[in-house]
């Protein structure tokens, strides 16, 4: 079902025509019949408290949530999943190395000034900034933008970035090579536009609600750290008209079990995730309240290859291999998940690849390749292996480090200290490879494999990968250059290939979105497998 509808998305991302491509916004689209609650104020957990509003400063998807509602990028999505028009309400290009984005001239920021094609410039040439120090600045290295790798390095100035503004509502985008899918990739979070003169004044203080100016559906109101963000309509928004919520409020909840009680109490509309223990009570209690749907996530545990004991790939291969993927996600989970011996999700569009040899063993045959490395390695009864396993402070997280950790003590005697940290110190702590090893976890930022593949690249430390392999970096840069679809999926396959052989990764497995939502929620997006949820498509429904 998703790929169907995701190939869509990708068919119109491609945009390979020489008239302009057009389409009709979506907003709010309230089925006739229904009735509106007199109060339409949603509430929605969000996990944990947010490590900054700034688009060009994030890297997390409980970021993501908050700004998706608060600015508005060249292009959305539909509930399906496909793309739609953001600001850009047509583009066009003939090469696929060139893209032409018309502006809507209705857009305007929430100060009532108007969205120009230069707040587009500034925002992407923000992003490859070294000053700025975005963590997703190799984002736009990644689409081939060019100069973006020369400015990111520092060899160039940010204003030679192959953006610019032909008029004020005329955006155009150069690559370095064609990418089809380079309009799907326009949906992140990092290209979404700032307002510059909002920046200039208050520096790193924008955000607060008392200056923050957006272009999104919704405004922030109040924010009260580690408490709640609150969100308001957006009056100077294009299409407010179709707004219906008159209010949004975030919670930043990291306990499931916590979340879950107050759904049940009907103090939240939507959670962020359900507490695995409790799942098969709420299915067999609240089936109309239980959402499950597949997700473009895969759950995984990175080790520091750069650190003892994991620069040795023997033992990263034997910790590897000593996971019982099947029952974390069969029995732990067990809500849909699938397990994972690869990166990059099956659920991806047009991505099918061959289990690696391992992920062909049963688990007996994994575990005695485990303990055979393990020995190889030189470590044993009287030299058992020790390391730590950080994660970021939820409950779910938890659980999982517990039953793995004691699947690694069973089957190669290995010590492990489990360390918790909140979210913005566990992300910053990645970053500097202060680490051994680390739950982790990436969704697709679009629906093509190199979404996956691109965040091992050598000089990437999203998601505090520290890899850094020249064979696997030639691999991503014929990938990018490849002349056909079936070149580049063949690269794809190759470049899961060696990180199987190299496993600076342990794959876990691929998730699915399960969350409670109440039903008088209208306008659930249960079909977008990259769970992206606009506030301003969704509506309360009278009870």
């Amino acid at each position: 079902m998703y790929k169907n509808k995701i190939t869509q998305a990708l068919l119109l991302a491609v945009g390979i025509s020489f008239a302009a491509t057009s389409f009709t916004a979506v907003a709010a689209n309230v089925p006739a019949g229904v009735k509106l609650a007199a109060n339409q104020e949603l509430v929605r957990g969000n996990g944990t408290e947010v490590a900054s509003l700034d688009p060009q400063k994030t890297e997390g998807v409980p970021e993501s949530n908050v700004i998706r509602d608060l600015l508005e990028g060249l292009v959305n999505q539909d509930a399906d999943g496909n793309i739609i028009p953001g600001v850009a309400e047509s583009w066009e290009t003939t090469d696929n190395k060139t893209f032409t984005f018309h502006l809507r001239k209705n857009a305007k920021w929430s100060n009532g000034d108007p969205v120009t094609a230069h707040d587009f410039v500034y925002s992407f040439e923000r992003v490859v900034d070294p000053a700025t120090a975005s963590p997703y600045a190799w984002y736009l290295e990644m689409t081939t933008m060019t100069n973006a790798s020369d400015i990111i390095a520092g060899k160039k100035d940010k204003s030679t970035l192959g953006v610019k503004a032909i008029d004020d509502y005329t955006f155009e985008v150069h690559l370095e090579s064609a990418v089809p899918y380079f309009v799907m990739m326009m949906g992140h979070t990092t290209v979404k536009p700032v307002n510059q003169a909002t920046i200039e004044k208050y520096g790193d203080e924008w955000t607060k609600p008392e200056n923050f100016v957006g272009n999104g559906a919704f405004t922030v109101s109040n924010w009260v750290v580690n408490e709640r963000i609150e969100l308001t309509p957006n009056k100077d928004y294009w299409d407010n008209a179709n707004t219906v919520l008159t209010k949004v409020t975030y919670l930043p909840i990291e306990n499931q079990v916590a979340e879950m009680n107050r759904f049940l109490s009907g103090e939240i509309d939507l959670t962020n995730e359900v507490p695995s223990e409790h799942f098969k009570r709420l299915q067999k209690e609240y089936p109309e309240s239980l959402q499950i749907k597949g997700n473009l996530c895969t759950y995984y545990y990175n080790f520091n290859t750069h650190k003892p004991p994991f620069d040795d790939v023997r033992v990263r291969k034997a910790v590897s291999y000593a996971i019982d993927r099947n029952v974390v996600a069969n029995i732990l989970l067990g809500q849909g998940q699938k397990p994972a011996y690869f990166l990059t999700p099956e659920i991806v569009a047009d991505f099918n690849p061959q289990l690696p040899a391992y992920g062909k063993l049963t688990q007996k045959e994994r575990n005695a390749e485990a303990q055979k490395l393990l020995v190889d390695a030189g470590y044993n009864k009287s030299n058992p292996l020790k390391f730590s396993l950080l994660y970021n402070t939820s409950e779910n997280h938890k659980k999982l480090a517990v039953a793995i950790a004691s699947m690694w003590k069973t089957t190669l005697g290995v010590e492990v200290t489990l360390e918790n940290q909140e979210w913005k110190t566990y992300l910053e702590t990645k970053k500097q490879g202060n680490f051994e090893a680390s739950r982790a976890g990436w969704c697709g930022d679009y629906n093509e494999p190199s979404t996956f593949t691109s965040l091992m690249e050598g000089s990437n430390t999203t998601g505090g990968i520290h890899y850094q392999s020249a064979a696997y970096d030639s691999l991503i840069k014929r990938g990018i250059e490849a002349s056909s679809t079936a070149e580049r999926k063949e690269l794809y396959y190759e470049q899961e290939a060696l990180l199987a052989k190299d496993m600076p990764i342990a794959p876990i497995y691929q998730y699915v979105t399960t969350r409670l939502v109440n039903p008088h929620v209208g306008g659930y997006a249960v079909n977008n497998a990259e769970d992206k949820l606009y506030s301003k498509d969704m509506y309360i429904i009278a009870e």
